[in-house]
């Protein structure tokens, strides 16, 4: 069973005992980060430093003349990955052993929001999410795709796996975060996610519905909650609070909107990648979640894309949709949490996977080489070993 761990270039970089040390793990790719959003991260055996602080989203690479003249484009990393960090932390993990994939962060980008904040998604008070950029607006699909195919096909690169790569939506940790005092649930995530943009109240439009009292009609849905109701769980939740009518317009706007732009990073992505590289997809199989692992329908991502990526944190149950489903070989990749310290469970990773295997998992993600302590290492080697 294919094992690769996440890892950001400034885990390798400067360190010169770390690809071994990766490639010591048992694992035989490593998922390399070449675009992503802002973070603060733990270096816990790096020899300069021990906390790398990305002010921004951008890419870790130089980009091309592609770019030139755009209002919307990638943002240069600062000193924490100057140069083309991904290219010279690559080139040490391939010199490892390892296979490299490219990680692309894209529709999660504060900056883009708060220098263009027109771009970003509108929920039903008007509130703007800088960190969401909407991706019904046609120059933000734009953008979106060519830094996919840019960001993914790195040279060297033997594949790519896409975050983000659909609708974003409240559940962001935004700085000191301070939004859980109202318990929202999966209905109230989804009402909060809804976006009434200029585009998107166009396309609510032609699911014959007005945008405007379609967003008189999310906040009185929503009144409940604030006041401490506990909404129904899943779709029929969100059903029960704005109508079945209005509930699935805006999904079929939604759906038809997040799948059309998957269907064309993926192509640009082919386009520009050598034979043989191989796309996945960060994905949930339940079309109407957001977030890094956006909603997918399971059959018609495995048609488009090579494989997923499915978040395992809170169980493998969510890789059963997408067994059995797509082309022949298609990847689902379970990927599971070892950083004990941010709710992982690396003593528990060899049951774990062999649990994910009988529910179709082809392979493993390890969140993340980089931010794990020694001791979560040892855990992983142990059950990678017993895998």
């Amino acid at each position: 069973m294919k094992a690769s761990t996440f890892v950001y270039p400034w885990d390798v970089n400067g360190d010169p005992e770390a690809p071994g040390r990766i490639a010591a793990l048992g694992v035989r790719q490593a998922t390399l980060a070449a675009a992503y959003h802002s973070t603060r991260a733990l270096t816990p055996r790096h020899p300069r430093h021990r906390i790398v602080t990305a002010e921004h989203a951008s890419v870790l690479y130089p980009t091309d003349d592609r770019w030139q003249g755009r209002e919307l484009r990638p943002y240069p990393a600062g000193e924490w990955a100057p140069g083309d960090a991904y290219g010279e932390a690559a080139e040490a993990l391939a010199n490892a052993g390892l296979e490299v994939h490219t990680w692309v962060v894209l529709a999660h980008n504060s900056r883009l929001g708060a220098e263009h904040p027109d771009t970003s998604v509108v929920n039903a008070y008007g509130d703007r999410y800088p960190w969401a950029p909407c991706i019904a607006q046609p120059a933000t699909r734009a953008y979106l795709v060519d830094l996919a195919a840019e960001a993914a096909v790195r040279p060297g690169a033997h594949g790519t796996e896409l975050e983000s790569l659909g609708w974003y939506g409240l559940q962001h940790l935004h700085a000191h975060d301070k939004t859980g005092g109202v318990p929202l649930g999966d209905a109230g995530m989804y009402l909060m996610a809804l976006c009434f943009c200029p585009t998107c109240k166009e396309g609510y439009g032609d699911q014959g519905l007005d945008a405007d009292e379609l967003a008189a009609a999310v906040r009185a849905a929503l009144e409940p909650l604030w006041q401490g109701t506990v909404a129904d769980e899943g779709w029929a939740g969100v059903e029960k609070l704005l109508g079945e009518s209005n509930a699935v317009a805006t999904r079929a706007w939604r759906d038809a909107t997040a799948r059309t732009l998957q269907e064309t990073a993926v192509r640009a992505v082919r386009a520009a990648a050598p034979d043989g590289f191989q796309i996945l997809l960060h994905a949930d199989p339940v079309t109407y979640h957001v977030g890094a692992n956006p909603g997918v329908d399971p059959e018609h991502i495995l048609s488009v894309a090579d494989g997923v990526v499915v978040p395992c944190a809170g169980g493998p149950g969510l890789l059963t949709p997408f067994a059995g489903q797509g082309r022949k070989g298609a990847v689902v990749a379970a990927n599971f949490g070892v950083v004990s310290g941010m709710g992982g469970s690396p003593g528990t990773l060899a049951s774990d996977a062999a649990r994910a295997r009988e529910l179709g998992a082809t392979e493993i993600r390890l969140y993340h080489a980089g931010l794990a302590s020694d001791g979560d290492l040892v855990a992983v080697r142990e059950a990678l070993a017993a895998l």
